[in-house]
């Protein structure tokens, strides 16, 4: 295909993300590995350098780091969280029908979202309500650690840590993770990243954000409604509180994928899949990284083996596609889902034109 055309099909991508109901401000970054294709395109009220947050994305960064942290010897996936966190948070964290299996949790399990520890964001709580909802309907507040265990201690786990095929996603496990790396570095979350990743790429747009008077990134939606929630992002760093641009969260995609960081292979040693059934989608969850589900159907003659990233909330994305080469990163800045499936058509659309 000549380059007129792939302008031509990516420029439609683009547009018709902008063009879903309830997708307010949308950005794409398209490239492949060898950058004969590399592009970007904004619609709404972003512009192609915009910056935006990137939600659960943040959770790649952590894997990094971890990633980074076992190469220096400093930690493994088999270490019991007990040895890193101290006694009054580990205190009755996971008690499942009167047994207390606080203590046999691993880093491993909650990287891969395999502990059993409920998600504070969407779990139900005694009264009915979810932190979630209170959030989306713009009610601002911290959810700082301390906060978050003291909730989850109160509701019950979903299943014993690491039974086998069981997972559930819970924003809990990267909060504790956060925690850990902190202990291991001397370090808040946000410098560590800066260390690790920010400053070894050389990223200027990209950082963890913590001050809650700073407007510079894009808001996000809610349906119909602008969500402003500086003091929530500020509290959550681990999970979900760092802000970039598609084309700096494509430098480090690509690092990611391309042994920047640690040895390319171990790649491979992520790959254990549970899946993991939230809306918006179905998608595997690894150890650290997720897959896209993808039904034959999609692409009957030609099946599309691997999708592989992370989503975030908010409709911000980072996937690549080893069979096309190409990776893909952005933003749709929309919470109900809306831009999650607008997003997915798109990458789906440009993995099989083969560019």
């Amino acid at each position: 295909m000549g380059t007129k055309i792939n302008e031509e099909l990516l420029n439609n991508a683009i547009e018709k993300i902008g063009d879903k109901k309830g997708v307010f401000s949308a950005v794409l970054c398209v490239e492949s590995g060898d950058n004969r294709v590399s592009w970007t395109g904004a619609a709404g009220d972003m512009q192609q350098d915009s910056q935006y947050f990137i939600a659960s994305v943040t959770k790649l960064y952590v894997t990094t780091v971890v990633m980074c942290l076992i190469e220096e010897g400093r930690i493994e996936l088999d270490d019991k969280i007990s040895k890193y966190l101290p006694e009054e948070l580990m205190e009755g964290l996971h008690v499942l029908k009167g047994v207390d299996y606080s203590n046999d949790i691993t880093v491993k399990h909650l990287i891969s979202n395999t502990s059993g520890i409920p998600d504070y964001f969407f779990h139900k709580q005694p009264d009915g309500k979810t932190s979630a909802s209170e959030l989306l309907n713009g009610k601002d507040g911290s959810w700082h650690l301390e906060k978050t265990i003291k909730l989850v201690k109160e509701l019950s786990p979903n299943f014993v840590p690491g039974k086998k095929g069981k997972a559930k996603y819970s924003d809990t496990n990267y909060q504790l993770l956060g925690r850990i790396i902190e202990t291991i570095t001397g370090k808040e979350i946000g410098e560590v990243f800066q260390k690790y990743i920010f400053d070894e790429l050389d990223l200027k747009h990209t950082y963890a954000y913590k001050d809650s008077t700073d407007t510079k990134p894009v808001p996000f939606y809610y349906k119909s409604n602008k969500l402003w929630l500086p003091n929530y992002l500020v509290s959550v760093t681990p999970e979900g509180g760092i802000v970039t641009t598609a084309e700096e969260a494509m430098i480090f995609l690509k690092g990611f994928f391309r042994g920047h960081f640690f040895p390319k292979e171990n790649i491979e040693d992520l790959k254990k899949w549970n899946l993991i059934l939230p809306p918006p989608s179905l998608f595997f969850f690894g150890i650290g990284l997720e897959k896209l589900f993808i039904p034959r159907i999609v692409s009957p003659f030609k099946p599309i083996t691997e999708i592989l990233g992370f989503w975030g909330q908010t409709g911000s994305f980072a996937w690549y596609n080893p069979d096309t080469d190409l990776y893909f990163t952005g933003t749709t800045n929309q919470i109900n889902g809306a831009g999650h499936s607008a997003a997915l058509k798109a990458i789906l659309k440009i993995i099989k034109s083969k560019l």
